[in-house]
């Protein structure tokens, strides 16, 4: 049996209107998820190549090297990205010259 209660079955999406709070929500979810994913490569590299024993605390040398691996990786997830979205653009720019 087919609801018709709202005018649409439930196959037909023409008739659907997307909640923009609910739209948002999952933007705000997805975000928090690639960052926790972000955290977690970025931990999991500086953890191997900085830490050779684990000890009660961090020497210096050890420390040094989290702060400059965790620096390094931001720079370059940042390069990337920022590389991306210039190919991107420069597509989209050739893309759209090739239809004019």
């Amino acid at each position: 049996m087919i609801n018709t209660t709202h005018g649409f079955s439930p196959m037909d999406n023409q008739g659907v209107t997307t909640d923009p709070q609910l739209q948002q929500f999952i933007e705000v979810e997805s975000q928090k998820q690639r960052f926790q994913q972000l955290v977690h490569q970025m931990t999991e590299v500086c953890w191997e190549k900085c830490m050779d024993k684990p000890g009660p605390k961090l020497d210096s040398r050890t420390e040094v090297c989290f702060v400059n691996c965790v620096e390094r990786f931001i720079d370059t997830s940042q390069f990337i990205l920022n590389r991306l979205e210039q190919t991107q653009r420069s597509r989209g720019t050739f893309s759209e010259t090739m239809t004019d």
